[in-house]
């Protein structure tokens, strides 16, 4: 399986799009990468890039940006809000898939020895990528920033990983690492005070703020009995945050990075500064995304705020991030458009969903041409995507009846069941079309020579095995899906029993129709066990489907009573 590493530098140029566009061209001339994201401030003065790849490409492609960078950018001109050291002022590398933070951080050690080597720039490692546990805080390592960097680094406990210690006054230094998943995330206030944000910021960060005497900024410093600064912890763990004015907006925010979302998400820390804004009288008007985001932190985002109205989760995920962005008023400053922020959608194949992504009307005058696929399987999966879909909008409409306040989240759960069969099953309307296409590419193998006959006689058995396996699934998920629409019929809103009634008859459907694709299917694979096995499977879930929609359509006639 291929391994994939993310990489986001950080460029210290926000407002000459020509300089940048000439580093992502450096990005983008490297086989194996794709660029998925430029997010230029001005007011920081500062871009972020996002790019994804394989490692050794990932690495070139880094290789040449930091390089064309220090090329453009003169730090001795530079000025913004953010803190920076560098023309390419910190470059991540970020395990994606199939690769471990181990292996990671091998790759940005090779990179960091390659640019300090090579382009005879100091280079300081951080994170994982940082065996001296002292200096892996990138905030420590930037404290000084450029204008300090000239004295720091003649220190003997600054002196670089890779390249000179000497202090490049164009191109300054860059930090270069491996670390996790990181959300760059700001807060927007209803104040133009770096002073109260900075409060704010001191409030929530992990590392809290400096104990004092008396005014909590002016104070004398409390310290240990070793002469160190006592703090306050912050309320939010694995966040780092600071105030700051944006003069391009003319507010200030409380920019975070979120270091782990899987202890401090999005949406907590969204409310966190909410509260702690409160408290000082100032209001949080919205926030901003810096880079991209987890699609899981989004719809976790939009499962939370519509918990707190008691309104059912089970909507699509199109609608949770809808709510997600509104709530979190993600969209305040520009728009935000999911399909350039939400890494998982740029990872994405848009082949994978090609039909899916039709219209009703490309889709039947597709299903009625000449072309084979898609065919039965492809229809019998949307068959069931559609009972699925019926039953999740009689759990939504239950959860939503007037009279029924005390039951939302019973139904909730109904209508979260459901989106998980209806997504699982359009995933398949375009599997099975694959799965046939699979076959034919098989069968059109050369076979002039004894060993060209056994790739492809192997080739076609794997791809009859899928194409068997994919219906089989279709079979399985259908079926469970009815136990859904069966409880939605017998419980939910009266009104809508008959969509519970049609919901039933398009699952029954999608079942029996799968079944005769793994039943052809099954007919041209050479694994006799296994063709036995799943068509006696096969059977017991047709009966199944059969028995459960007899019982449906009964409650539904018994409840219509006409």
């Amino acid at each position: 399986m291929t391994q994939l590493i993310e990489c986001v530098p950080n460029f210290s140029e926000g407002s000459n799009m020509g300089i940048i566009k000439q580093i992502t061209n450096e990005i983008e001339s490297v086989e194996g990468v794709k660029l998925l994201n430029v997010d230029p401030g001005k007011a920081t003065n500062r871009t972020v890039v996002t790019f994804v790849g394989t490692p050794d490409a990932v690495v070139k492609a880094a290789f040449l940006a930091i390089k064309k960078a220090g090329e453009l950018i003169d730090m001795s001109k530079h000025k913004g809000e953010h803190p920076r050291m560098g023309a390419t002022d910190v470059c991540p590398l970020i395990p994606i898939s199939n690769i471990t933070m181990e292996e990671t951080a091998k790759y940005a050690v090779k990179l960091g020895m390659m640019v300090g080597e090579k382009l005879n720039l100091p280079i300081y490692l951080y994170e994982n990528a940082q065996a001296d546990k002292k200096r892996s805080n990138l905030s420590v390592i930037r404290a000084g920033e450029y204008e300090g960097f000239f004295k720091k680094i003649k220190l003997p406990d600054w002196k670089p990983d890779a390249g000179p210690a000497e202090y490049d006054v164009k191109r300054g230094a860059t930090v270069i690492g491996a670390r996790d998943f990181l959300v760059a995330y700001n807060v927007n206030l209803n104040t133009t005070s770096t002073r109260r944000a900075n409060s704010i910021a001191f409030d929530v960060r992990e590392a809290g703020r400096v104990m004092r005497e008396g005014d909590k900024i002016t104070g004398k410093i409390i310290t240990n009995s070793d002469g160190s600064p006592k703090s306050i912890a912050g309320t939010l763990k694995s966040v780092k945050a600071i105030g700051w004015y944006i003069e391009e907006y003319g507010i200030a925010q409380i920019s975070m990075n979120l270091t782990n979302i899987n202890i401090t998400s999005v949406h907590k820390a969204f409310d966190e500064v909410c509260k702690k804004a409160q408290e000082r009288g100032i209001r949080v008007t919205g926030s901003e995304l810096v880079g991209l985001i987890p699609l899981r932190s989004l719809l976790d985002a939009g499962k939370y705020f519509l918990k707190k109205q008691q309104r059912s989760i089970g909507v699509s995920e199109k609608e949770l991030i809808k709510i997600a962005v509104k709530s979190m008023g993600l969209d305040e400053l520009s728009p935000f458009k999911p399909e350039e922020r939400i890494i998982d959608y740029q990872l994405r194949d848009k082949f994978d969903s090609k039909l899916v992504n039709m219209t009703l009307l490309d889709f039947a005058d597709e299903t009625a041409s000449e072309s084979p696929a898609p065919g039965g399987g492809s229809i019998a999966a949307y068959l069931g995507s559609l009972g699925a879909s019926l039953a999740t909008m009689v759990a939504n409409l239950s959860s939503h009846k007037k009279g029924w306040d005390d039951r939302w989240e019973e139904f909730s759960n109904y209508a979260e069941k459901g989106q998980y069969f209806k997504d699982e099953l359009n995933k398949l309307v375009d599997l099975d079309t694959k799965a046939f296409n699979k076959i034919m590419t098989a069968f059109g193998l050369p076979k002039a020579t004894d060993e060209e006959k056994k790739i492809r006689t192997q080739a076609i058995n794997d791809a009859t095995k899928f194409a068997i396996e994919v219906p089989f699934k279709v079979m399985n998920l259908s079926n469970d899906s009815m136990q859904l629409i069966k409880a939605m019929a017998e419980i939910g809103n009266p009104n809508s029993v008959s969509d519970a009634g049609v919901a039933a008859l398009c699952a029954r459907s999608a079942v029996m129709g799968a079944y005769m694709n793994v039943r052809i299917n099954c007919s041209g694979y050479d694994d006799k066990t296994f063709v036995a096995k799943i068509i006696e499977e096969g059977k017991k879930i047709e009966q199944s489907a059969m028995k459960l929609e007899s019982e449906i359509i009964s409650t539904v006639n018994t409840k219509i009573g006409i």
